[in-house]
């Protein structure tokens, strides 16, 4: 499968090549920033992401290392379904566009397309999303779930 990267506005770089993603430094995000993953265990939030697509965001100086400053992990079959999921900008470049490039991105991403379902939960960015298409989930009558907010501090107790 090849991977693709792409420059943006203000020469931030997107890619969705693993090799290049941050694994520490995303985990440090979504384990201590978030308010959707707070204390997932690293070896938790590495085999999530070795499973899915991630697509990270990163400068794009003239001289020296390029830094990951913004993520998105994609959990899909890439034939029917896909849920997005854990889209972090770092503070320090928010403002610049990363979301919604990101969220271009993705969508035009050959691996998302022809997808029966697209799904995403966020409890802030409504107006983000909807800009790309996505609104209320649609027959949540046949919808269930297991929920258990408190298994990461289990499994933080027991590694």
């Amino acid at each position: 499968m090849p991977y693709t990267t792409q420059t943006i506005v203000g020469g931030y770089e997107l890619s969705d090549d693993p090799a290049r993603f941050d694994l520490s430094r995303a985990h440090r995000w979504i384990s201590v920033e978030s308010y959707w993953a707070k204390g997932i265990p690293l070896a938790v939030f590495e085999r999530a992401v070795r499973n899915g697509m991630t697509i990270s965001a990163y400068t794009s100086p003239e001289n020296g290392p390029k830094t990951m400053v913004a993520m998105a992990r994609v959990v899909t079959d890439r034939a029917t379904f896909g849920w997005i999921c854990d889209v972090f900008v770092d503070e320090g470049h928010r403002g610049a566009g990363l979301g919604k490039a990101i969220m271009a991105y993705l969508k035009a991403n050959p691996d998302l397309q022809g997808l029966r379902r697209l799904h995403l939960a966020t409890a802030d960015a409504h107006g983000l999303y909807a800009q790309f298409g996505f609104g209320p989930l649609k027959n949540t009558d046949r919808w269930m779930e297991i929920w258990d907010p408190e298994v990461y501090a289990r499994l933080g107790r027991a590694g």
